[in-house]
């Protein structure tokens, strides 16, 4: 039973209300036919034995005895044509005297016995019997008692039985495809106000714009009031989606304009905090160059949070053709310094995009940073550039521990950071490999995470310029 109720729900409703029509139809026509069928069987069999006694007791009125000389026993019975008379109905027909002798009968007719009763059925036969006293004609006033049988196929019978209840079977199965016709006609006319619904709702899903509004048919019926209801839901979402938006757009400026305008003081303050770590000795110096580095990575942070503000409001620089072999190189080299004794290797082709070369050189730093950053000393990163497909492909690689599975679908999130960030000049802010996704896909680019196996390799993918090259790759020497 569990079964058969989740095969009906996975069909449509237009289908389930098709079929309970049709199955309601063709229990109540099957009833129906039950009922007819005996009532109609009843009255042909009654219709058929009156048959059988109206023609037998015709029959019997109509026969007479002549040649009888009232000492022997030795008459003819006349009469109809006993073949003639029985022939309309596939009847035979016996006659007996008294003694039991057979006075006249029709060809194949069986031996139903002398005395079978009035009424009854042998040997396939419904037999009716008539004892009747038949006048001698030539001898008014004298009869001589008669035996007459009259029997038909009873085949006969059960043939028209069987028609009618055939032609019962065939309206209850006529009737009840019919039923299942119609009402997927009818169906599918009272559902076409939902498939439209179903139209526009999958047609906002695939497009997702909500200023779409839904057909609301002109009925004031279940589906009218459903088709507005979702008419005032998108109408309350988009109004929603309105609002986050300009939230949404007034932040992204808030940040934009307070990392561009924390830049400037950040300079000013940069420039004298350095002076101060240069001109002072002792614990004084320590403390300025310990609030130096705190401001270096301040306007690193304010640089990263600007970067990301103009990528989710789609900002674009002007691009140039830019080799991204060369970006490598020169990130690479800047790295060198803080490397921590990781064995760096750059190992690039030219492969020239469009880009802003500030924010490409920020996209290949960030991931030797991320490299260097979460791997041990001693550990072996390669960065190399080639051309596939049509496309540049920059790969950093590492053989250290790798990025823990807890991590590895929120790697490019914001503020995520891994427990191997050690804090230090290099400690990470959570937004290096999101500010990589933001300039990739700001490129028409992609990036991915694969298992190297050991370690982690990073693959960005971005599509080739046919432009000039701003500037020329060179083979670097490994770099530590």
């Amino acid at each position: 039973m569990p079964r058969e109720r989740l095969r009906l729900n996975r069909l449509s409703i237009r289908w389930r209300l098709a079929l309970t029509s049709a199955g309601l139809t063709f229990v109540i026509l099957s009833a129906f036919a039950v009922v007819v069928g005996q009532l109609t069987a009843g009255r042909i069999r009654s219709d058929f034995r009156n048959q059988l006694a109206a023609a037998v007791d015709d029959l019997t009125d109509r026969l007479y005895i002549d040649h009888f000389d009232g000492q022997t026993s030795t008459f003819r019975v006349r009469g109809p044509q006993l073949e003639d008379y029985g022939a309309s109905n596939s009847a035979v027909i016996r006659i007996l005297d008294p003694s039991g002798a057979i006075r006249g009968q029709t060809r194949r007719a069986p031996n139903f016995g002398v005395d079978p009763g009035r009424s009854a059925q042998l040997g396939g036969y419904q037999v009716e019997t008539r004892r009747r006293q038949i006048e001698i004609k030539d001898v008014p006033g004298v009869t001589i008692p008669l035996t007459v049988q009259y029997a038909r196929p009873v085949s006969d019978l059960e043939h028209t039985v069987d028609g009618v209840r055939v032609f019962l079977a065939l309206g209850v199965l006529g009737g009840s495809a019919l039923a299942l016709l119609f009402g997927l006609l009818l169906a599918r006319r009272a559902m076409a106000p939902v498939a439209a619904l179903t139209t526009t709702a999958r047609r906002i899903e695939q497009t997702r714009d909500p200023d779409e509004r839904m057909p609301v048919p002109p009925g004031d019926d279940e589906i009218g009031e459903l088709a507005r209801t979702l008419d005032g839901m998108l109408a309350a979402l988009e109004d929603s989606r309105d609002e986050t938006e300009a939230a949404l757009a007034r932040q992204r400026q808030f940040v934009a304009d307070a990392s561009h305008e924390l830049r400037t003081p950040l300079t000013s303050v940069l420039a004298n905090l350095e002076l101060l770590a240069d001109v002072l000795d002792g614990e004084r110096g320590e403390a300025a160059r310990s609030a130096l580095r705190s401001s270096q990575r301040m306007r690193r942070l304010v640089g990263d949070l600007l970067l990301l503000a103009r990528a989710d409001a789609k900002r674009q620089h002007p691009r140039r053709p830019t080799d991204l072999g060369q970006v490598v190189v020169e990130a690479a080299a800047e790295l060198g310094p803080v490397a921590e004794g990781h064995d760096v290797h750059v190992d690039v082709h030219e492969a020239v995009v469009d880009g802003v070369r500030d924010e490409l050189h920020r996209l290949a730093l960030n991931l030797l940073e991320n490299a260097v950053r979460h791997t041990p000393a001693g550990t072996h990163i390669e960065a190399r550039t080639t051309v596939e497909d049509g496309r540049a492909v920059l790969v950093v690689e590492d053989d250290g521990p790798g990025v823990p599975a807890d991590l590895r679908e929120r790697v490019f999130e914001r503020f995520v950071r891994g427990s191997g960030d050690r804090g230090g000049p290099t400690s990470s802010s959570g937004l290096g490999l999101s500010i990589v996704r933001a300039v990739a896909e700001g490129h028409g680019g992609t990036v991915r995470l694969e298992d190297a196996r050991p370690g982690a390799r990073f693959v960005v993918e971005l599509p080739l310029s046919a432009g000039r090259v701003e500037g020329r790759a060179t083979a670097a020497a490994p770099a530590a």
